[in-house]
């Protein structure tokens, strides 16, 4: 099973992506754990809670590779480690050793890299409304793409458009 990774800064799109891409190649996407996470804590976390959302988009994203899709399908996720690497090093300054050893780990066949041109959707879970701060993050996201062995590929544009170029990129590597 090819499995396709969705990430970026907040408010990119990459849970609508996801759940499209599911239903355009009728297979499963992986939820971002930290939102279940965050909504338990009411958004409250330190360093310590990274790992354990680490741990938790993890198993869900095995869990989830064990559902029945049709044919060939991938299995859509939406974030990994990346964002929790990311993530702490803004927040924290510093990425736990057991995140970096799980992105060693982990074995992707495309990243999707969603950029900053959608307009901001406010919720309580998400910290950087300022669409500077967001494009520096989404930056850091470039970098990380750029210094590994994974195809990637930028998505921006209107929801539709980002829908085409995904299922493009999906259906090159199928």
């Amino acid at each position: 099973m090819k499995k396709i990774v969705v990430l970026g800064p907040e408010s990119t799109g990459k849970s609508t992506l996801c759940e499209q891409l599911a239903t355009h190649f009728k297979s499963s996407w992986v939820a971002e754990y930290a939102r279940t996470y965050l909504k338990d804590t009411g958004n409250k976390y330190g360093y310590e809670d990274l790992w354990e959302i680490a741990k938790g988009q993890m198993e869900l994203e095995k869990t989830t590779s064990y559902l029945p899709t049709t044919g060939h399908s991938p299995l859509f996720i939406d974030t990994d480690l990346y964002v929790i690497k990311i993530w702490s090093e803004i927040s924290f300054n510093k990425c736990d050793h057991r995140v970096l050893t799980g992105i060693a780990k982990n074995h992707y066949d495309l990243y999707l890299l969603c950029n900053t041109d959608l307009p901001w959707t406010d919720d309580p879970l998400r910290e950087y409304p300022e669409l500077l701060k967001r494009k520096k993050i989404y930056a850091y996201y470039k970098d990380c793409m750029l210094n590994q062995q994974v195809p990637w590929i930028d998505i921006s544009g209107n929801y539709e458009e980002r829908l085409q170029k995904a299922i493009k990129a999906v259906q090159d590597i199928l």
